[in-house]
């Protein structure tokens, strides 16, 4: 007798980067398309694997620290993204994740030129290559004071007003957003109350607004961040690699 399809997926590595964070809605539609989670915390002391063979592709998170940190953990999380490019398998950047991969292909990470952040709900558009790849939200939410230039030979997917560059494709399996769809209903209002002190920066918006802006919008961020992980991680599945 056959084995169901879930059976034989691989787990997905997820990498995170404090020891109170969740993989939220990401980890969520990974588990309910039969994935099961490894997680690693690279800050707490967590190896990374030297092969992704037995895994189906990886998720790195973002958090509050910056990619151009000198902290041992995110040189280390930098250069082994050599491992699936190397390795040519899904890898989806998030946020700092996004940005980690943006420097280790060369790129930069830097702060808005008159102090910008985005941290709130803001207009997100898809370029031409994006907007032939799927459906994207009108808006988006964000939480960050960098942002990336576009690596050579990237494919730009994504932009808006304050950071251009938004989301991008490298290589066949490659890809970083700077926004956050991850987030759940409980997560969001944990980081309105841990994150209030960045409400005053140029740009950002109060707590209340970020509540506000998730009964508006996020049905749409929900969608699209299903319709996204199977673009990145179910061709992979149904190509049986």
């Amino acid at each position: 007798m056959r084995a169901p399809q879930d059976a034989a997926k691989k787990p997905v590595l997820v990498i995170l980067h404090q020891a109170t964070s969740s993989p939220g809605r990401v980890g969520q539609m990974l588990e309910a398309r039969g994935h099961a989670l490894d997680i690693r915390r690279p800050p707490l002391g967590d190896p990374l694997p030297e092969t992704l063979e037995h895994h189906a592709g990886a998720v790195m998170f973002g958090g509050p620290m910056s990619a151009n940190d000198p902290d041992e953990f995110v040189k280390r999380e930098t250069d082994w993204l050599a491992v699936p490019l190397r390795e040519n398998k899904p890898f989806f950047g998030i946020c700092l994740g996004a940005q980690m991969l943006v420097n280790h292909l060369g790129g930069s990470v830097e702060s808005h030129e008159e102090g910008q952040v985005e941290v709130g709900w803001y207009p997100l558009r898809p370029t031409e290559e994006g907007a032939a790849l799927m459906d994207w939200p009108e808006m988006i939410y964000q939480f960050h004071r960098e942002g990336f230039t576009l690596p050579s030979g990237a494919t730009h997917l994504a932009t808006a007003d304050i950071y251009p560059n938004q989301a991008f494709r490298y290589g066949e399996n490659a890809w970083g957003v700077q926004f956050h769809a991850e987030l759940t209903q409980v997560m969001m209002q944990r980081w309105v109350v841990r994150g209030a002190h960045r409400f005053d920066l140029p740009g950002a918006q109060k707590g209340r607004e970020h509540l506000q802006g998730r009964l508006h919008y996020d049905d749409r961020v929900r969608r699209w961040l299903a319709d996204f992980l199977d673009i990145v991680f179910e061709r992979e599945a149904v190509a049986g690699g």
